[in-house]
């Protein structure tokens, strides 16, 4: 394999642990507060809502869109260590 190969190999091993950990977040975030810990979350009120009914429907697409951006910082900083960056 040449170094080229190897290089491109590591860059998208690393890239698929990004991934993996900021979509196991959001799945927990999403899943996991808004449905599975819902009745727990309940006792807490955020503005009159139950904290359980916010995650549900606000609270997974903000964090959604907050790994996003976390995606995107990862990468930029992936690409300049791999050489990969468009600057």
């Amino acid at each position: 394999m040449s170094e080229k190969q190897k290089k491109a190999t590591a860059y998208w091993r690393e890239n698929l642990k990004y991934l993996v950990i900021l979509l196991t977040i959001w799945f927990l975030v999403s899943y996991g507060a808004g449905i599975l810990f819902k009745d727990a979350l309940n006792n807490i009120k955020i503005g009159g809502f139950k904290l359980g009914f916010w995650f549900a429907q606000q609270g997974a697409i903000y964090v959604f869109v907050i790994l996003i951006f976390v995606y995107v910082r990862l990468m930029n900083k992936l690409d300049k260590k791999y050489g990969y960056n468009e600057e």
